[in-house]
């Protein structure tokens, strides 16, 4: 195991900051970390986007071999995809890269400082730092940090320290228990993963009705819907499910299996439709918005079953 003497110490509260990922998030952070005052000592990328990255938002950084980065930095910022955290983290520690008191900070949104582990085995500090922002990989991100919100796990003794690195790069920190990281991590990608994932069908289906600019239309609306929902929670709820409207329903489900029908790729909007329109449903009727019957009606008109074949409870209970 080849021993590295351990990183010099800070001088007025400034690290030698270490990127590990120069990608979209691990560039940006860099860079936010350096507007605070500490030094990017060295950042690791080979992609061609990456070394763009490097050169944009870190001028001046020297692209090294991951190493080099780790033995440089007396904070490591391991900004990679979360399968590829635990080897990696791993294959450092195999190595003796790792440095006794060195300040390893990961940014996988699944994962708490548990996997860190091999690095605290050689005296590393791991802490868990997620910004609950999506990002482009460019200097607009940096704006958007500004207010936005990081969660941050770490052992209490070092909490404060995690605490003070969010509030440095502008951010708010929020406090997520280990146990609780990959529930978090999950309610954040159901928000604005499928939030994509929604609007680029919607997209697609008014494009197939003849809109010639579906962004146009959709753009208040999606904003406005998403406002309320934030200010009201169900509460903001408007449609044909908030109606009660099962002759609504029923028709979007023809139109959509036609749509569907003329997609040559056989991409399907019409099962997202679907299970969200009856996890809709079932929520309003958990919280008395909708009677049962109502809400029968509303399952009944989304039920993939050809008719007269219904021999089950719509809501699922057998």
């Amino acid at each position: 195991m080849t021993a590295h003497p351990a990183p010099p110490p800070a001088r007025d509260g400034r690290l030698g900051v270490g990127v590990v990922g120069a990608g979209r998030v691990g560039a940006v952070l860099g860079s936010a970390l350096r507007a605070a005052g500490h030094a990017v000592v060295g950042a690791s990328g080979v992609s061609e986007d990456s070394r763009e990255r490097i050169e944009q938002l870190l001028p001046g950084v020297p692209r090294l071999d991951v190493p080099e980065v780790v033995r440089r930095a007396e904070l490591v910022l391991l900004a990679v995809p979360d399968d590829a955290l635990p080897d990696l983290v791993a294959g450092l520690a195999a190595t003796g890269a790792w440095q006794a008191g060195q300040l390893v900070v990961h940014t996988a949104g699944r994962f708490g400082t548990g996997v860190l582990a091999p690095a605290a085995a050689a005296g590393a500090i791991g802490l868990a730092v997620h910004p609950a922002m999506t990002f482009t990989g460019t200097s607009v991100d940096l704006a958007r940090l500004v207010g936005s919100s990081m969660a941050v796990t770490a052992p209490p003794v070092v909490l404060p320290v995690a605490q003070a690195l969010v509030i440095e790069m502008g951010a708010e920190p929020v406090v997520v228990p280990e146990a609780a990281r990959a529930a978090y991590h999950a309610g954040l990608a159901h928000a604005a993963n499928h939030l994509v994932t929604v609007l680029a069908q919607a997209r697609q289906v008014l494009a197939e009705a003849g809109v010639e600019a579906p962004a146009a239309l959709l753009g208040p609306l999606a904003r406005a819907a998403l406002d309320e929902a934030l200010r009201a929670g169900d509460l903001a709820l408007t449609g044909p499910v908030a109606r009660g409207d099962a002759g609504t329903l029923a028709e979007h489900v023809a139109a959509l299996a036609a749509v569907d029908a003329r997609r040559p790729d056989g991409e399907a909007v019409l099962p997202a439709y679907r299970a969200l329109s009856r996890a809709t449903v079932l929520r309003a009727l958990a919280q008395r918005r909708l009677a049962p019957a109502a809400a029968d009606a509303l399952l009944g008109a989304l039920d993939e079953r050809p008719p007269g074949s219904a021999d089950a409870d719509p809501r699922g209970r057998g």
